[in-house]
């Protein structure tokens, strides 16, 4: 079962690629997915948080994103731009949730809605994001993930 928080990174995709296609408003996106089944579900304060957020701040998430990619941004899919402002906006502006949470849910969004392998390129690009963006918590995080030497040298 999704959890609250999934459901509203979902439906904050649905938004932005949405807003990509038809170039509605805030308003009427919000007004046309709350009116979908599962919404109710949704965390609406995160969802709130990331669709306005990546919406308004699209253009400086682009900046931080093209110089990642192997290819101009706009022959990214829309699934895929859209995942990737989700995630930068998250990486950039929601600190409380980890880096590899951020990436992980962005990956999982790409492995629903994206196209096949799409996963692989928003996780590689997002890697080098997050450790321009959370260099600190990327660093901690490479440090406890990596395997501990034995200190103890064999005769």
């Amino acid at each position: 079962m999704k959890s609250p928080r999934r459901r509203a990174r979902e439906f904050a995709l649905q938004g932005l690629y949405q807003w990509q296609l038809s170039g509605n408003d805030l308003p009427a996106i919000e007004a046309h997915l709350s009116a979908a089944g599962g919404f109710e579900k949704v965390d609406r304060a995160l969802f709130d948080l990331l669709l306005n957020g990546a919406m308004a701040e699209a253009a400086d998430l682009q900046g931080l994103i093209e110089p990642l990619l192997d290819r101009p941004y706009a022959e990214l899919s829309p699934v895929e731009r859209a995942i990737l402002l989700l995630a930068a906006f998250e990486l950039k502006r929601h600190l409380e949730a980890p880096y590899k949470v951020v990436i992980n849910e962005a990956i999982e969004l790409a492995k629903s809605y994206g196209g096949t392998d799409g996963h692989k390129y928003v996780n590689g690009v997002l890697d080098k994001l997050a450790a321009s963006i959370r260099p600190d918590e990327a660093v901690r995080s490479a440090r406890r993930s990596k395997p501990q030497e034995n200190p103890k040298e064999e005769s």
